[in-house]
């Protein structure tokens, strides 16, 4: 075997082995918006292109959890920020204490009559176990961000991404969205220019 042919095929195992190690795997903290849901009124959605460019807080929610009073903070969120490139997107999610039992029209009738929700709400999924929607399994894996991998602990756990689609905080239920830790969180992502870095 010739020079020629040993470098070709010493190049050739190289990437081969590169793509197995690597290509498989998704880089972390990239693309993690990148998936198909649905809205709550049964739309389909790809979250990485209807939020392009946004700064974004994913919030698991329920209607009848003692944290559902944060559908307040999280709606003067929306009002306060969204013409700035905030999209807030609740998730109904049932798997805690069954605390989200209604229907789609039934979510969507409680979130406008009791806080005047605008924001964006997708359909209700699981977000722990093995019935968990694609979306959840990445978000609690380490592939999203190694610092913030684990179980849904409760309703509202908050994730936040930046302009470029990646996750930069995770904040637990308790935390509520008028709190400064999360206002300085969001302010300093929507400062951040959309072709620029994030600030983490």
């Amino acid at each position: 075997m010739n020079k020629f042919m040993l470098s070709g095929l010493v190049l050739f195992v190289g990437m081969t082995m590169q793509q197995h190690l690597f290509g498989d795997q998704p880089q972390a903290n990239s693309a993690v918006l990148d998936q198909n849901m649905q809205t709550l009124d049964g739309k389909d959605i790809n979250l990485a292109q209807a939020y392009a460019g946004d700064v974004v807080l994913l919030v698991n929610v329920a209607s009848k959890c003692g944290l559902t009073p944060q559908y307040k903070d999280l709606q003067a969120l929306h009002g306060k920020y969204a013409d700035q490139g905030l999209s807030i997107v609740g998730v109904p999610c049932n798997q805690f204490g069954n605390q989200e039992p209604g229907t789609s029209e039934q979510i969507a009738e409680f979130c406008q009559k009791n806080y005047g929700v605008e924001f964006d709400m997708l359909a209700k999924v699981d977000v722990n176990g093995e019935n968990a929607c694609s979306l959840y399994k990445y978000l609690t894996s380490q592939k999203a961000n190694p610092d913030f991998g684990g179980k849904i602990s409760w309703n509202f756990e908050k994730f936040l991404f930046n302009r470029q689609g990646e996750l930069v905080a995770r904040f637990q239920p308790r935390t509520k969205p008028a709190e400064d830790e999360m206002i300085e969180m969001i302010e300093q992502e929507l400062a951040a220019k959309q072709a620029g870095q994030s600030s983490q």
